[in-house]
């Protein structure tokens, strides 16, 4: 027969075993994956009019396959930058050192009201990125609203 004790360390163990699957489930969930290995340390970067609801640990994704993260989003303010955001970006390294150059990043939307993520469309040029260059042609976010009041101021005029 098996003792009280040798129960109470099964149900005890098998517990503790259930919580540290849904921790490891909820950063898998969450884009903070800690036991990942660090391969993505190819960093790209693009600059946006408007980058809508783009947060950082957006995913980045080329022919909708997820490639990498947004790292930072910042707004430097300066005379040769305007306003625009800089977006950092960190591209897996087997696929960052194979962009073309002439590649365009734009914000998308995922769904109808999904998240923002960045989608890399491959140019055709036989030089590729390196880390640390910038992707040249963007397409900021859509917003709904600017689209709207454009509707809306139109409509007026008519």
């Amino acid at each position: 027969m098996i003792s009280k004790k040798t129960i109470e360390l099964s149900v005890g163990l098998f517990v503790i075993a259930g919580f540290a699957c849904l921790v490891v489930l909820a950063l898998q969930v969450s884009g903070l994956n800690i036991f990942a290995r660090d391969n993505e340390n190819f960093v790209v970067y693009a600059k946006f009019s408007n980058v809508g609801g783009l947060k950082i640990r957006s995913k980045v994704s080329m022919a909708g396959v997820q490639i990498g993260r947004v790292e930072n989003i910042t707004l430097p303010v300066n005379k040769e930058n305007g306003y625009d955001a800089l977006v950092t970006m960190k591209i897996n390294s087997n696929v960052g050192a194979k962009i073309p150059d002439d590649s365009v990043a734009s914000i998308r939307t995922a769904g109808l009201i999904g998240d923002n993520f960045i989608a890399i469309i491959p140019g055709g040029s036989e030089e590729y990125l390196a880390s640390g260059d910038e992707v040249e042609e963007t397409h900021s976010a859509i917003v709904l609203e600017d689209i709207i009041s454009k509707f809306v101021v139109d409509k007026g005029n008519s």
